[in-house]
């Protein structure tokens, strides 16, 4: 399930949308980049009231233990590669596409980007803000907030996260 949380998570703060004529993209190059974020977690990941229902006792055991510690544990840091294509940059450059979410820019210049999602489904509804600046044409900074919420549990995730240009070929694909 953390899995789940920070993958979903990952792939929704790291972005850059693009909505028509109104959006300018950032400047950066295309090619290979390697993503670094750090997140940190509060509150308790919303689960709907039948996902629970239907775990044994044992099952449901371990989810809280798990969702115990992962709320008790420190910032969390991870790194991955992403393959910027030129078509992806005039989209979506570090952003997978997801049908359950609207993305809408908020503000974007050549070299920062505001970025607001909302996503729903399953009983939950995550409210998802970033900030990215393209530092150079090979540098990216940013920050990122989400706020998940379902039935009555809640979740906040704060992240930072800064991403380099490798190079202008892509070997490595997320």
């Amino acid at each position: 399930m953390r899995k789940l949380v920070v993958l979903g998570v990952f792939f929704s703060w790291v972005l850059v949308a693009m909505a028509g004529d109104k959006v300018q993209p950032l400047n950066i190059k295309t090619g290979l980049w390697q993503v670094t974020i750090t997140s940190a977690v509060s509150g308790r990941p919303p689960v709907p009231a039948d996902v629970l229902a239907r775990m044994s006792p044992e099952q449901r055991a371990r989810y809280e233990a798990a969702m115990k510690k992962m709320v008790s544990a420190a910032p969390k840091t991870t790194t991955h590669n992403n393959c910027v294509t030129k078509e992806q940059l005039n989209k979506d450059p570090f952003s997978d596409e997801k049908k359950s979410c609207t993305r809408t820019v908020l503000k974007s210049t050549g070299s920062r980007m505001e970025i607001r999602e909302v996503c729903e489904g399953n009983g939950v509804k995550s409210d998802i803000t970033i900030q990215i600046e393209a530092l150079n044409s090979e540098n990216v900074k940013g920050v990122g907030h989400v706020t998940a919420a379902g039935g009555d549990k809640s979740m906040n995730i704060n992240t930072n996260f800064t991403g380099k240009w490798i190079g202008a070929v892509c070997t490595d694909k997320k």
